[in-house]
């Protein structure tokens, strides 16, 4: 991985087509939400459908938690179309045949010349597409399982939204002043923020 990638750093915002031919950017994808990032082999690699199987339940409760998840393989579009289906996906999964995302962030796993995938990994993001944490799945144990994801959607929640705890009395003042901005959705992001200040 690319040694820039770090918590703290701004993700690339890359465009490509997702599951149905349709191009679309990463920012896009996770508007004003955390967003968990699946960089995997594909749907041929038993480890990564395994993987997505265990996504599956974890995203009922990221979709109602208000986050993003997305897959990004360097499958063609059939093949993405095919992984998605038989993993019971229904989060956007992209396809990088071209394996532009494997060149620009040096993740090409040279120890399988024939497939000439992405080394697995998993990256947790802010609002912003910042940095949280990055998790090196080249062995199955090194991906994160779906309760050390769903610490990390706590952490970045807390993080990104002001109104975490709703007890606090400033906040219930702010409600009923009508300074919604402090309250999701209807304020700005942290990323939102610090852009501001820059």
């Amino acid at each position: 991985m690319r040694s820039d990638i770090i918590p703290g750093s701004i993700f690339p915002d890359y465009e490509l087509p997702d599951h149905g031919a349709v191009r679309r950017r990463l920012s896009e994808l996770q508007g004003q939400d955390p967003m968990v990032l699946v960089l995997g082999r594909g749907g041929y690699c038993p480890r990564d459908r395994r993987q997505a199987e265990g996504l599956v339940q974890l995203y009922h409760e990221m979709a109602v938690g208000y986050c993003r998840l997305v897959t990004i393989t360097t499958d063609n579009l059939l093949e993405t179309n095919e992984y998605r289906l038989s993993a019971g996906a229904h989060w956007p999964f992209l396809s990088d045949p071209r394996r532009v995302i494997q060149k620009d962030l040096d993740i090409a796993e040279y120890t399988d010349p024939a497939h000439n995938p992405m080394i697995p990994h998993v990256i947790v993001m802010e609002p912003g597409l910042i940095v949280h944490k990055v998790y090196n799945g080249y062995w199955f144990f090194g991906r994160p399982t779906v309760e050390e994801l769903r610490q990390d959607m706590r952490a970045v929640t807390m993080k990104c939204r002001p109104d975490w705890d709703i007890t606090r009395p400033e906040l219930k003042a702010a409600w009923q002043t009508g300074r919604k901005e402090l309250f999701y959705p209807y304020g700005k992001t942290r990323a939102q923020t610090l852009r501001e200040k820059e």
